[in-house]
Order: structure tokens, then C-alpha cells, then sequence
């Protein structure tokens, strides 16, 4: 029975390369970090992430979720009215009015004209006599061209609680105000860690008027924000490029890449060159710059972030041993009846540590024997086959 329980054991856990044992196992419900050194040998969609607990001759598998820790965005519309509009000699007001008092942190303005360049002023108030300053000197901008279709239209600023709200538009021509969506926007900060890149190559192209960057990482790891050092002596708005190596292949030349992207936008001298994305798992990214006919930007470091990946787990009972199992190319996505009643799952929870990585004793690679390994029965076979073949044809023929 004991060589039975053994061999069901490693048949549980023989196709996974790899393993991590899980310490300090107290309680039923808890929590572990992946290691940035996991997403090197662990397939790419995490289908491949198991949990199994030893004890003796019994073999359990952990139920778990992976979560990731991003940012979490809400909006909220917010109902307003307008209620006034009118100008004097270089500004027009649009007045904005809620039955009630409401908070906002968010105007988005939409123009029927296509290139501008206005100064924005925002002030609130609760009885429309008396006006208190939200915004001063706030530029937006919209251009369009046959290189550039670039519009920035959106007043970002701390929460602000009135009834009523007051644009003025410093403009030396009527804009064309057609909407104004007004709303509150709350952001609850996901869990980040700092990237470090290994080496950062720039490359001013002439010929194709764009600037090239570069960046490799030590290993594969998740990408999910990056923040670029850009800077100019004048405005500038350009159009940004960010890809991810997909895989890579040997030339003459030596090593070429396969990109995928993950951001297209603009770099803007109005805004943060700042950019968030999906969580991907990569090594190496290139950011492209298109230049056009301008003097290209004055670049000299960023900064790279990514989500942390996280496993919750439930283990029925703590004497067991455990431990993380992955490296199973073949694996499919484990289901699991907690994720139907996440809500039940305790909001405290101690983080449990896993250990370094070390090859799966139990990894074994089932390989298909042919049937005749020496090509000498292959050989008596065929002769066989040729004297049946006579022997029928000569009896056929003798009839």
C-alpha cells in the first residue's frame, strides 16, 4: 500500500518541472506573493500554477485564486444642467447647475472645433453670487492635422463640492461648447514594485524621423506602468509607441525580436508621460517617439512598475505539507469552487512564505517507445509479409 500511495503521489505532481515548499501553514485561509523569480519557468497564463499537500500517503490539492493588485477605477456621472452662458471681451462663461451639492473631481469638455489652444478657468460656488477659484490658467488644447489628431479637454482637480460651476474660456474666437460630462472619479491604489531594467539603448533615427528605445530586463517579469524622463526647451505633442517582445529568433545579424503592442497614445508636454497598461509578463520593451520634422526629445531615464501577483489560498488542514507546483507546458486552468463564493473569504489574511526554487524530484517525461527499437525485427517482419505475399499469389496463380 505504501508503494501504491507513493505512486499515486508522483503521478499527481510528476508533470511539473518545478516546485516552491510553502512554510508556516497555521490556519485555513492564506495568502502568498509570487516570486519575481517564478515567471521565468511558469507558463505565461498561470494555467500551470498548482498547490498540492503531502501527509503520508495522502495527496491533496489547495484550492486558490490569483489576484492581481491593480489599480481599481469607479465613475460616477454626476447630473448637471447649464444654465448660463455669455462673454466679455476676451472670456466666455458657461455656468453649470445640480439640484443638489455634489462632489466632482472631473469635467470632460467636447468642442465642435478641431484646433485650439484655450486657457481654462474653474470656480465653484453653493448660491451663485459668491464664487470660490478651482482651477487657474488650465490649458487645453486640440489639434488636428494629417500627422497628429491630439485633443487634451479634461479638467482633473481635487475634490470639489458645490452646486453650481463656472468654465471660463480665455479665446480669441466663440468656442463651441457641445457637452460637458461632469463626474466623480475615485481610484483605489493596487499594490506596485519597482521594475529595474538592465540595460536602457536610445536611438535618434533620421531616416524615419523617430527616436528608439530600447529596455531589457534581467528576467521576465510584470510590466503594468512606466514613467519616461522627457524634456524639451518648447511644447510638444508626439505620437508614443510602447511594445513587448513576444519571442525572438536567430540571424545572421544576431538576435531579432518579435513585438506586440501594449500603448499607443501621445507624449505631451500638457501631460504626465506617465502610462498604465494591461499587467504583462515580458523582458524587454521598445517605446518608438515619432518625430516628424521636430528636434527630437531630451531623454534620459523612466521608471518601470508592475502589479503584483498574489494567491489566495484555502488549505483544509494545516499538518499537511505543501507546496506550489508549476513548469507544465500542457496544463489547463484549474476551476475551483471558492471563486463562486469569494465574498465569504476572510478579509485578514497572514501571508505564508515560499521558498526557492528547486526542480521537482517527481518530474518525470513519459516518452513513446516505438514498438520494434531494433531495426532487425524489422526486417523479419518484412520478410514475412513478402512470403505470405508469394505464397497466395503462387496458390491464385496455381487455381
Amino acid at each position: 500500500m505504501l508503494l501504491v500511495s507513493a505512486a499515486v503521489t508522483k503521478a499527481q505532481t510528476n508533470s511539473y518541472k518545478f516546485k516552491r515548499d510553502i512554510t508556516n501553514v497555521n490556519s485555513a485561509w492564506h495568502s502568498m506573493k509570487l516570486p519575481n523569480q517564478l515567471y521565468k519557468n511558469a507558463n505565461i497564463d498561470f494555467k500551470d500554477l498548482r498547490i498540492f499537500g503531502v501527509n503520508g500517503k495522502d495527496t491533496i490539492e489547495v484550492p486558490y485564486l490569483l489576484k492581481q493588485r491593480a489599480d481599481k477605477v469607479t465613475s460616477k456621472n454626476i447630473t448637471f444642467k447649464q444654465i448660463n452662458q455669455s462673454s466679455n471681451l476676451s472670456n466666455y462663461y458657461y455656468t453649470f447647475q445640480s439640484d443638489t451639492t455634489n462632489t466632482i473631481n472631473q469635467i470632460n469638455l467636447a468642442f465642435k472645433q478641431d484646433n485650439f489652444d484655450w486657457q481654462v478657468t474653474l470656480e465653484g460656488s453653493n448660491n451663485n453670487l459668491e464664487w470660490f477659484s478651482i482651477l487657474k490658467n488650465y490649458r487645453i488644447l486640440s489639434i488636428k492635422n494629417n500627422y497628429t489628431d491630439y485633443k487634451f479637454t479634461k479638467l482633473s482637480f481635487p475634490d470639489s463640492k458645490f452646486q453650481y460651476f463656472r468654465i471660463a474660456l480665455k479665446s480669441t474666437v466663440q468656442p463651441e461648447l457641445l457637452s460637458a460630462k461632469i463626474s466623480k472619479t475615485d481610484t483605489v491604489k493596487g499594490t506596485y514594485e519597482d521594475v529595474k531594467y538592465k540595460t536602457f539603448q536610445l536611438k535618434n533615427d533620421a531616416t524615419n524621423k523617430e527616436t528608439v528605445i530600447e529596455i531589457a530586463l534581467e528576467n521576465p517579469i510584470p510590466l503594468s506602468y512606466l514613467k519616461l524622463n522627457a524634456q524639451s526647451d518648447f511644447d510638444f505633442y508626439r505620437s508614443i509607441k510602447i511594445e513587448y517582445v513576444t519571442d525572438s529568433f536567430k540571424t545572421d545579424k544576431g538576435i531579432q525580436y518579435n513585438y506586440a503592442n501594449l500603448y499607443l497614445g501621445t507624449i505631451s508636454s500638457l501631460e504626465k508621460p506617465e502610462y498604465n497598461f494591461p499587467n504583462t509578463i515580458t523582458s524587454r520593451l521598445k517605446i518608438t517617439i515619432q518625430n516628424n520634422d521636430n528636434k527630437p526629445l531630451r531623454l534620459s531615464k523612466l521608471d518601470l512598475k508592475g502589479n503584483v501577483y498574489e494567491i489566495i489560498a484555502r488549505f483544509d488542514n494545516p499538518k499537511y505539507a505543501y507546496a506550489l507546483y508549476y513548469g507544465n507546458e500542457k496544463a489547463v486552468t484549474p476551476s475551483y469552487e471558492i471563486e463562486k463564493f469569494e465574498s465569504k473569504i476572510p478579509s485578514n489574511l497572514t501571508f505564508v512564505a515560499l521558498s526557492e526554487e528547486q526542480k521537482n524530484p517527481a518530474y518525470s517525461i513519459i516518452i513513446k517507445k516505438p514498438i520494434f527499437e531494433n531495426k532487425a525485427w524489422l526486417w523479419v517482419l518484412m520478410a514475412v509479409i513478402i512470403a505470405l505475399l508469394g505464397w497466395f499469389s503462387f496458390k491464385m496463380l496455381r487455381n
